[in-house]
């Protein structure tokens, strides 16, 4: 018996664009921006031009607006455990992590990572 992928989720997804700025682990200081396709409390579906592979460990920093949902930005860390390729001559990807750590950043802060 086959078990479909939404049967195997333990965390609901949601469908949720928004900006995210992304950054391969140990490669510099160099950010690249992404969006996210959806959102769970263990992991992240997002459409990127950043670099990356399968199993890369990656730092995203989601920043809302606080005003609007009342919470400070999150910084995640995680490993890639799916790439899509959209356009192979643009090189965009889809790229989905698996979270492996969180951390809620200081209120008002305009730095990145």
């Amino acid at each position: 018996m086959e078990v479909r992928a939404a049967e195997r989720r333990s965390t609901r997804r949601l469908q949720f664009k928004t900006a995210l700025h992304v950054r391969v682990w140990k490669s510099g200081p160099t950010e690249r921006r992404a969006e996210s396709v959806n959102l769970s409390e263990t992991g992240a579906f997002f459409a990127t031009d950043a670099p990356i592979a399968i199993g890369s460990v990656i730092e995203i920093l989601l920043k809302m607006a606080e005003e609007i949902t009342g919470n400070p930005p999150h910084g995640v860390a995680g490993h890639v455990v799916r790439l899509q390729r959209l356009d192979t001559f643009r090189g965009n990807l889809r790229g989905g992590v698996q979270f492996d750590y969180y951390e809620i950043l200081p209120s008002k802060t305009d730095a990145s990572f």
